[in-house]
């Protein structure tokens, strides 16, 4: 079971959120309101969960979209839509915050409130076999939806976490024109996926069979369903998305990426004590200093990290590489510009 956060104590006096959150929130309310009038239904997005044999994390958004008739020529010209849609699309949807969403899984009911950006991550207590399960997501007002949950065996000694900008997805990140390009106008069709990374990644699942596999962004939540489309069509393996919120926070203009690629690390740490994760990132943002910290704090929780090196090109792009470090954890470190020759190092070092 997951650590559970200290209780807080309560000074009575509620700390004043961010005014930029306030900001948002009030137009978030606004653009409600407004979508609400014009006969918007509330929808839950589910997005795939992981959990052990005690609990499942489960994890979706509840926006508001456009009615359609089922069997309709609406229904299937939305659906053909959102399979080419353009990246800016996914951030125009209006989330609807603090609703009580209902989750049940395997005969179990927990109720859990979307957080101010409509998202729900939350643990629900269940013993369940290891595999695949379904858990449904409903509010009071939408129709029931099923979201995937992979429940880790007990005895799973290895896992997967992969970063997926310009690690599995080439997006060319570092480049701030090129990425606002990639993230807001591009086709979703057009997204190239990094050489070698679908093979290099369903070879290591196909060899440890019930490894888990989580692919950590800091992408937002808004572009889980077209990575989840883009993941599933270039073959990469099944596993849980664990985004972010591009938006303010309580206490910050921003929140911070970095940071939340570090508490995942912990909380995986934390939630699978047994498991050694292979950590796969690149060298054109922080994934080398993220993943040198995790490993010199909790070396026994990595069995290497795999860094894709950037092209000339992108690199010069980027404003260069990262710096390598001294890597004085015992851990291995393998660096190599595509999945091939990632491959080929893990097999050296035993990993495959």
């Amino acid at each position: 079971m997951p650590r559970q956060a200290p209780a807080e104590h309560n000074s009575g006096a509620v700390p004043l959120p961010h005014w930029a959150a306030r900001l948002e929130d009030r137009v978030h309310e606004w653009r409600e309101r407004r979508v609400r009038k014009r006969g918007y239904l509330t929808t839950v997005i589910p997005y795939t969960g992981y959990g052990s044999g005690e609990w499942v994390r489960v994890l979706g958004r509840v926006l508001l979209t456009k009615p359609v008739k089922p069997g309709s020529r609406a229904e299937r010209l939305r659906a053909k839509r959102d399979q080419s849609i353009r990246g800016w699309r996914s951030f125009t949807s209006v989330p609807v915050n603090d609703v009580t969403v209902t989750i049940e899984i395997d005969g179990h009911s927990h109720s859990v409130q979307a957080d101010r950006g409509g998202v729900v991550d939350t643990v629900v207590p269940v013993a369940l076999t290891p595999g695949w399960h379904t858990a449904t997501m409903r509010t009071d007002d939408s129709i029931v939806v099923e979201a995937p949950v992979y429940v880790v065996a007990p005895d799973a000694r290895f896992g997967i976490v992969s970063d997926v900008d310009d690690t599995v997805m080439v997006t060319a990140l570092p480049r701030p024109l090129l990425a606002a390009w990639n993230t807001f106008v591009l086709d979703e069709h057009a997204r190239i996926p990094t050489p070698g990374m679908a093979v290099l990644l369903e070879r290591l699942a196909s060899e440890n069979r019930g490894c888990p596999v989580i692919y950590l962004s800091t992408g937002a939540w808004n572009v889980a369903p077209t990575l989840t489309r883009f993941l599933s069509r270039n073959l990469y393996p099944a596993g849980a998305l664990l985004l972010t919120d591009w938006g303010p926070t309580h206490d910050r203009m921003f929140r911070s990426g970095r940071l939340h690629k570090e508490q995942s690390l912990r909380r995986l740490a934390d939630e699978f004590p047994d498991i050694r994760w292979l950590l796969i990132g690149d060298d054109g943002q922080h994934d080398e200093e993220i993943y040198g910290q995790f490993a010199r704090e909790r070396p026994e929780a990595v069995a290497a990290v795999a860094i894709r090196q950037l092209s000339p090109g992108e690199a010069v792009l980027a404003g260069g590489r990262s710096k390598a470090e001294a890597h004085d954890s015992g851990v291995p470190w393998v660096y190599a510009p595509d999945g091939a020759g990632l491959s080929d190092q893990l097999t050296e070092h035993g990993l495959i």
